[in-house]
């Protein structure tokens, strides 16, 4: 071969070498935890964007789920602490509070472990919400969690699957059944409006067309048995929905007259055929916008 053909050969091989490079995908960074308590992770570019300032409010004027509050925080201090935790499904009514009680219950937590004082105490604790749409990425997002030394609760808020959706299996294998397994460092949350993660009429036409009903069933309901904790949320009353309300106005420092609050309250209800924390919540959004009153604190 004579030296100008060489030389071409070597110059195609650059130019493949280099539109390969174009190509590739980038190399997957190390996730920086120390820049924010919380982050949403983009499958699309491995990356965990830090969230400035989470959308929450305080722990304190989430009502009538004393209960579940009280079981979610405990399990979420054990973790935070480094003991043995469990995957968590908040499911139930909608609007009671269900992502608002896991946003807030990661702050109180990470207050409370600050609180003590410890040197030697554990990192904060990090939230990292993952969208439904993203849920076949998440071993992937395990898989970059996994060393690092901070432990991170992997947040899904409104998870269910429908028809032939299959990334359900993806959720399943990171959780428990893949060969890894679920990381130490790593908790799962999720919410759903469904205790199994999909709408009865698809589990009905399971058993009605299947050979084995019980068996064509089985791998989808078995989902929701990855999640250790089963946290209810159920309708309220009238009583802890004016609670809830009540509750906002001292919050906020809102002047209004009880009674003018209690029938506008109800009013705002039945216009809209629900009570629930966030009915209650966007009545207080238009009782502050009338008083000219901004929601902060």
């Amino acid at each position: 071969m004579t030296d100008l053909a060489t030389d071409q050969t070597l110059a195609t091989l650059l130019r493949i070498a280099n539109a390969l490079e174009r190509i590739a995908p980038p190399a997957r960074k190390a996730a920086d935890l120390t820049l924010a308590d919380a982050f949403v992770w983009h499958p699309a570019g491995s990356e965990l964007a830090p969230v400035a300032k989470v959308n929450r409010v305080a722990l304190s004027l989430l009502r009538g789920v004393d209960r579940v509050r009280d079981t979610l925080a405990e399990n979420t201090e054990r973790f935070a602490k480094g003991l043995p935790a469990n995957n968590v499904l908040l499911w139930g009514a909608r609007g009671m509070g269900k992502s608002s009680l896991v946003k807030s219950v990661h702050a109180d937590t990470n207050r409370r472990l600050k609180g003590e004082g410890s040197q030697s105490g554990p990192l904060p604790l990090k939230l990292i919400e993952i969208h439904r749409e993203d849920i076949e990425s998440l071993p992937v997002l395990m898989g970059l969690l996994r060393p690092d030394a901070h432990r991170a609760i992997v947040f899904c808020d409104d998870l269910s699957f429908d028809g032939e959706d299959t990334s359900y299996k993806s959720l399943k294998a990171a959780l428990d059944g893949g060969v890894e397994g679920r990381p130490g460092n790593v908790v799962f949350y999720a919410t759903s409006n469904r205790r199994h993660l999909m709408p009865r009429d698809m589990m009905d036409n399971e058993r009605s067309t299947a050979i084995n009903p019980g068996e064509a069933i089985e791998e989808k309901v078995s989902l929701s048995d990855r999640f250790g904790l089963w946290l209810g949320f159920h309708k309220c009353s009238q009583d802890e929905y004016l609670a809830m309300i009540d509750g906002y106005v001292g919050h906020f420092g809102l002047a209004i007259a009880p009674e003018t609050l209690r029938q506008e309250a109800l009013e705002w209800a039945t216009t809209r055929g629900s009570r629930s924390g966030r009915t209650a919540w966007q009545y207080i959004q238009d009782l502050a916008g009338r008083l000219g009153k901004p929601l902060e604190g």
